[in-house]
């Protein structure tokens, strides 16, 4: 596995938590808090365009 830093978990309401962690690679992880050993992987800007998606609304029919 990649030297990924994890962020601190975020977790919404209820226990839903998750974690972003990136790489010296460039790369992005994102992971379910205590499944850190099964991330997805994408670059940093796949990541940074899910993140502006989620905040603006444009997901909430995922949630």
């Amino acid at each position: 596995m990649a030297d990924i830093t994890w962020e601190a978990p975020f977790c919404g309401e209820g226990a839903n938590c998750f974690r972003i962690g990136t790489d010296p690679a460039g790369n992005a992880y994102i992971a379910v808090a205590g499944q850190e050993d099964r991330p997805l992987v994408d670059s940093r800007e796949a990541l940074r365009a899910l993140i502006r998606a989620v905040k603006a609304g444009k997901a909430d029919h995922l949630l």
